[in-house]
């Protein structure tokens, strides 16, 4: 019995020795098989010689969490990028972008260009950097679709730095040190975003269900190395590696429509990656629901959800309120938004498109009603309904025409207003100092070339006059009687007998 109580406990010993063993190891095998497919399988590495260490290290600092410090502030940094340096902006930019370091005299204001991009990715990312991604620097050494560009640069930057990210033309309202309302903790706050589209009703929908419920991307504030950050840059990584594949042609030459580049990198990709966080914080699946109608900034995790008059006011749709909101933060003027011109939405030969219902139910529903409907229609009445469609864009496209016309010549003419105004302003200032440094000359008593002759009483006109005569008009005539004349003779022609008179 004692042997058999021996053999019953041995297996029980060295099976439990087994577990704990294999409880202990068990990160090193899912490290080990993560190694292995990040080595073997994903598509973007196959151009860079990595050691299995650099890929281990990559993998091991991905699935850990950020570490936080405590007592952690918000970098004072603001970025924006543009295609050029801000002393090359056009008016209207430079009109947008002055705000920022206006409001925030305490932060630094910097504008990543298309002339410093790339240098600051490689240095930000390659051996000496934040973190060694030769895959970083070559896909975006690579790409050429501008807003693809533009989005995966904002997410390099505030994962290497932080601060606050907006678009050029978003004018800020009120000082960032406000963002954070007073019952928050900016220690416990890591990263600051606002709702943009909310709008679940079209959830179902074909085309605008995508975008139906999304958080803004055109302004926030993060802390440096946030997971959210890496979450996109591993995305849109992998995102980019797809299409090339699907599109069999180099990253260069990919070819993308608007939704493509919403889910690719731009709302939606933010979006799903900031719930995607939320979850791995809260250890529970949130849903849209949370932020629905939001009336207060709500905390999810170490991410601070403001409503949608924050950063997205006067869009029409939402549930947001004018600019005037005293929640609205920031104003989004649209003019830099041209990116859709060269990925362009679907549009209907004789609906249109979609988005220009902005969110109303009644246009949506109605678009969406007629554009099943058109193809059940004869050849005729699908014509006339197109030929419509043309005149109205027509029409549209004229006055929108006319509308920036007016607009250009109002501002120049407010441009020439205002230059002559510093002009006057500084002929005036000019002025001023010469008449304050000029000297008075010194009072020199009458003298007169020779004297004055006339039938009235002597002195009696002259008198007059000089007593009528300002004492600057008096001052005149003293200078010029001073002088006489080089020669005193008169002329032939004066044959009245009357003595000339000359000053």
């Amino acid at each position: 019995m004692i042997k058999a109580s021996m053999h019953l406990k041995t297996p029980s010993i060295s099976g439990g020795r087994f577990r704990k063993q294999s409880k202990r190891a068990a990160p090193v095998y899912i490290a080990c098989a993560l190694l292995l497919l990040l080595y073997t399988q994903i598509d973007h590495f196959e151009r860079f010689q990595h050691t299995p260490g650099e890929v281990l290290k990559r993998v091991l600092a991905y699935q850990q969490p950020m570490v936080r410090a405590q007592d952690t502030k918000f970098p004072k940094k603001i970025w924006q990028t543009w295609k050029t340096d801000p002393l090359d902006f056009e008016q209207r930019e430079s009109e947008r972008a002055r705000t920022w370091p206006q409001k925030n005299p305490g932060h630094r204001y910097e504008v990543l260009t298309d002339n410093n991009d790339l240098d600051y990715v490689e240095n930000h990312f390659g051996r000496d950097g934040v973190v060694y991604r030769p895959d970083i620097i070559e896909t975006y050494r690579t790409l050429n679709a501008t807003i693809i560009k533009a989005d995966l640069l904002r997410y390099l930057v505030m994962y290497a730095e932080g601060g606050v990210y907006a678009d050029i033309d978003v004018e800020n309202l009120r000082a960032i040190n406000t963002w954070i309302p007073p019952q928050f903790n900016e220690s416990d706050v890591d990263l600051v975003i606002s709702v943009e589209i909310d709008e679940p009703a079209f959830v179902n929908h074909t085309i605008l269900g995508q975008k139906s419920q999304s958080f803004c991307q055109w302004t926030f504030m993060t802390k440096p190395r946030h997971p959210v950050m890496m979450r996109l840059i591993e995305h849109v990584l992998h995102w980019l590696n797809e299409v090339a594949q699907n599109q069999a042609v180099p990253i260069s030459d990919i070819k993308l429509n608007f939704d493509e580049v919403i889910t690719g990198t731009g709302p939606s990709a933010f979006t799903t990656a900031v719930l995607a966080e939320m979850a791995a914080q809260t250890h529970r699946r949130l849903f849209w629901d949370t932020f629905h109608a939001l009336t207060q900034p709500v905390l999810v995790g170490n991410i601070l959800v403001l409503t949608v008059d924050s950063f997205a006011a006067g869009q029409g749709h939402s549930n947001s309120l004018s600019h005037d909101s005293p929640n609205a933060l920031v104003k989004h003027h649209y003019h830099a938004s041209l990116w859709p011109s060269r990925h362009p939405r679907f549009s209907h030969p004789a609906y249109g498109m979609v988005e220009e219902c902005n969110w109303e139910p009644a246009c949506v529903w109605n678009w969406t009603d007629n554009t099943a409907a058109f193809g059940g229609l004869s050849f005729d009445e699908k014509v006339k309904l197109i030929k419509e469609k043309e005149q109205i864009d027509k029409e549209r496209y004229d006055a929108e025409v006319a509308e920036d016309e007016a607009a250009a010549k109002e501002d120049n003419e407010r441009l020439q207003a205002e230059l002559k105004a510093q002009c006057e302003s500084a002929s005036y200032v000019h002025i001023e100092q010469i008449t304050s440094q000029t000297p008075t000359p010194p009072a020199i008593p009458q003298t007169q070339w020779p004297p004055v002759v006339t039938e009235q009483q002597p002195g009696n006109l002259q008198t007059q006059q000089t007593q009528d005569q300002a004492p600057s008009q008096v001052q005149a005539q003293r200078e010029l009687q001073v002088q006489p004349p080089a020669e005193q003779t008169t002329p032939a022609s004066n044959t009245g007998g009357q003595p000339e008179v000359r000053l």
